[in-house]
């Protein structure tokens, strides 16, 4: 039984996380303040875990949850959106069974040990978006996108973009070049050699140009980074131990080894020939998300991320998917500069010394030097260790000023996007907000260039959407 002490320890955070999300159909969204801005026209997608619970079992870790993906429709009639599950094959057979059959991430398949090594992994599709002119790709790390539909988000089943083997992954963090338009990303092929296989597809998401390179053990790579002529990997020390994963003995995220005397790899990618440039290291660190990168005037690169001491950042999102947090294991944003042709780094700076991560620049300067970079971080003055982010921010990689969005006590923004402004050159971030408050989700809509100020937009979702990871948008035609 657990003690008044034990509960109230638990954020407001935890209630968007405590039960299953439930879906909703298109539904037209009611303004709470201000007014949606006139260039405003496209759609917001957003990916994440709507469900960590089945028969009484909790998730093993916040990657493990079914995704779910909302699309919020902006149009001349105003703002509607729509919530639903990806119904992939393993979430279809879950909800028929009402419990867990599937091992993930961070769990392992119920039932006997010796059972489990038959059991394969579930497809959660629950990280991010890629929206293609026909179609919505929920994408995933460890396995192939699935398809849905950009208004209605049918799910119509998984895609193979083509030319995607059986079995291979696609994996969560695409990149569109915005001059070419095409899509690059990448999935691992574990193995006694394990690949890293390299994808290059057209605006339409079909698969043109592959290539492979081969790597040490079994890492953790979750993102990369498109910087114009290059592709750039960086490969944390750690590695799995593939036996007791194999044997369903343990998962994943207990199965990784950090291994800081291995350094970080530094993979560069020629983006045309998807060949190896060179391969490099340098001093331990891990990273999950990328903000950009790109090539300098003197044929150098430099590469903005979160980065991170070790791996103790596995352990804290862990936690979230039980709704409390006990380990202090944050990321701050850093530039490390490289020359491209030897991998090594040339220098390395922390461009901000605060909390944050889910960094984002506008879709329109990926792969160039974008001025800001957009951030969660948490609202000032809080203890960070049981919180989650409370704020988004703006920094000016040139003075470097920040701006910070205070969202107000209890309530936790996404990932804040850069939307352009149809009719003006203005631009506008949008993010989706859980207020714990009232146990209820908003779209709050911010002038890019005020961040500081109140939101020029506040719509009310008619149903709670959980903290999750990535989204993207889609400008109207």
């Amino acid at each position: 039984m657990k003690t008044d002490t034990q509960i109230s320890a638990k954020k407001s955070w935890a209630q968007a996380l405590a039960r299953p999300a439930a879906e909703f159909p298109l539904t037209q969204l009611l303004v709470k303040s201000g007014k949606i801005p006139a260039g405003l026209r496209g759609t917001l997608y957003r990916n994440g875990p709507g469900r960590l619970e089945r028969g009484g079992m909790n998730a093993g870790h916040w990657f493990d949850g079914d995704g779910a993906i909302l699309a919020v429709h902006f149009t001349d009639a105003g703002a509607a959106a729509v919530y639903r599950y990806v119904q992939t094959a393993g979430y279809q057979a879950e909800e028929k069974a009402d419990k867990f059959l599937y091992s993930n991430y961070g769990m392992t398949a119920p039932g006997p040990v010796w059972l489990r090594w038959r059991k394969p992994v579930k497809n959660v599709a629950n990280t991010s978006v890629l929206a293609l002119p026909d179609r919505l790709l929920a994408l995933w790390e460890a396995g192939p996108p699935h398809s849905l539909d950009l208004q209605t988000l049918e799910t119509r089943g998984t895609d193979d973009l083509g030319s995607l083997e059986s079995g291979y992954s696609y994996s969560a963090h695409c990149k569109r070049d915005p001059i070419t338009g095409n899509i690059f990303n990448f999935g691992i092929t574990q193995g006694a050699s394990t690949k890293l296989n390299l994808y290059k597809s057209d605006s339409t998401g079909q698969i043109f140009q592959k290539a492979t390179v081969a790597l040490d053990g079994i890492p953790m790579i979750h993102d990369f980074v498109f910087a114009g002529k290059y592709l750039i990997f960086f490969v944390p020390p750690m590695r799995l131990k593939a036996l007791p994963v194999l044997a369903g003995i343990s998962s994943y995220s207990e199965s990784f080894e950090w291994k800081p005397e291995l350094g970080t790899q530094i993979l560069v990618i020629d983006s045309e020939t998807l060949s190896l440039v060179s391969r490099g290291e340098t001093e331990p660190w891990f990273q999950w998300h990328f903000a950009n990168g790109f090539v300098k005037e003197d044929g150098s690169v430099a590469v903005d991320f979160v980065r991170f001491a070790d791996f103790q950042t596995n352990q804290r999102l862990k936690e979230v998917a039980a709704g409390e947090t006990r380990t202090d294991a944050e990321g701050t944003l850093w530039r490390v500069h490289l020359n491209p042709q030897t991998g090594k780094v040339t220098a390395a700076e922390e461009l901000l010394d605060q909390p944050c991560e889910f960094p984002t620049v506008p879709a329109s300067e990926i792969g160039q030097d974008s001025r800001y970079i957009y951030l969660a971080m948490y609202r000032p003055d809080v203890d960070i260790v049981p919180e989650r982010y409370g704020a988004i921010a703006r920094l000016d990689t040139q003075s470097r000023n920040l701006t910070i969005a205070d969202c107000g006590k209890n309530r936790y923004p996404a990932e804040p996007i850069y939307v352009p402004d149809i009719s003006s050159e203005k631009g506008w971030i949008v993010t989706v907000i859980y207020d714990g408050n009232s146990d209820s989700s908003e779209v709050w809509i911010f002038d890019s260039d005020g961040l500081s100020r109140e939101p020029v937009c506040q719509l009310e979702l008619p149903g709670v959407i959980p903290l999750g990871f990535h989204g993207t948008w889609k400008s109207a035609v």
